[in-house]
């Protein structure tokens, strides 16, 4: 009879934890989920370029049709240009409305609906920790989304810089507040901000619908937030004069007023509000204002407010992820 021997337990290898498993589970299960984004990906590139190659075939025309100058530098925009510039108005805020629907999916059906129904269990039986199957469904989203919103903002950038081209430039500005979050990596900051905070969102309720609207809520607060103090995230410029100065086509305007013979602030609104019945020139000369001034961002603030924006809502996103983190370690273990 044969003698039973054990097994030679330093013979076995240990498989190193990764999320390989987790992610293609993840990847297998919203598959769908994910060809709904990559068709979206599409699509959005699809109408710029189809606007731009419009814009492009279409000239620029005098009001009597012919194609050369109007007189006195004066010309008449087309129908594609004034079209194409009316969609791109508002694009840096649709992307970062993209940004936004990604920590939506990420809050609801890719988190809380496991937490609620219990699927959960069924990954976390199956050695998979819940770090590391919390890991998986913020790695995925923050990647997918990552790449796909670089993909948007290059194309954005090209038929912005297409409309900017040529004697009818256009109207659209640097700081509109419709275009400065698409044309930088300031939206994807809000992208992996939106991901942590759907994340967070999900692991604090463990409800699909009340998750998907808190997220809904924060991100839409922070989104307003930075936008309306956007002007504050840099130390404007300053420039005064003996006279009433102009701007240049790339500033943007912030503040304006007079000054004192101390250097004393007056600003405009001060007078209008004062006295309405009042010249608002008079009023300042009465207040004791002697020259002119302006607070401005020139163009070469772009980079340092982008910049500057991009590392408050990564901070932002790195709190929640650790947040969430935590509640998931304290709720689960």
């Amino acid at each position: 009879m044969s003698a039973l021997t054990r097994p030679k337990t330093d013979a076995v290898a240990t498989a190193p934890i990764t999320l390989r498993g987790p992610v293609r589970v993840l990847l297998r299960v919203h598959r769908k989920a994910l060809w709904a984004g990559a068709a979206l990906l599409v699509i959005g590139i699809g109408i710029v370029v189809a606007l731009r190659v419009w814009m492009a075939s279409s000239k620029v025309r005098c009001a009597d049709g012919d194609t050369t100058r109007c007189g006195d530098d004066i010309y008449v925009s087309s129908y594609a240009h004034t079209s194409t510039e009316g969609f791109l108005t508002d694009g840096g805020g649709v992307l970062v409305l993209l940004a936004a629907l990604v920590g939506v999916f990420v809050a609801g059906p890719l988190i809380a609906r496991e937490l609620e129904s219990g699927t959960f269990r069924l990954a976390w039986a199956q050695s998979v920790s819940p770090a590391r199957w919390l890991a998986a469904r913020l790695a995925v989203p923050a990647a997918l989304a990552v790449t796909g919103l670089a993909v948007l903002v290059i194309v954005y950038r090209w038929s912005l810089w297409s409309l900017r081209a040529g004697p009818n430039r256009s109207e659209l500005r640097w700081h509109a507040e419709g275009v400065f979050p698409g044309t930088g990596p300031a939206v994807l900051g809000y992208a992996l901000l939106a991901v942590a905070v759907g994340a967070l969102c999900a692991v604090l309720v463990r409800r699909t619908l009340l998750a998907m609207s808190m997220t809904t809520l924060v991100l839409g607060a922070v989104a307003v937030g930075l936008g309306q103090r956007r002007y504050e995230l840099w130390p404007t410029a300053f420039r005064q004069s003996d006279e009433v100065m102009d701007y240049n086509p790339g500033d943007w305007p912030i503040d304006s007023g007079m000054l004192t013979a101390s250097g004393e602030k007056l600003y405009w609104q001060d007078c209008f509000e004062a006295d309405m019945t009042q010249d608002v020139t008079a009023c300042m000369h009465d207040r004791g204002g002697i020259g002119y001034f302006s607070e401005y961002h020139p163009a070469s603030h772009y980079w340092p407010l982008q910049l500057v924006e991009t590392g408050i809502l990564l901070a932002l996103a790195a709190l929640a992820v650790f947040a969430a983190f935590r509640v998931l370690r304290r709720l689960h273990g």
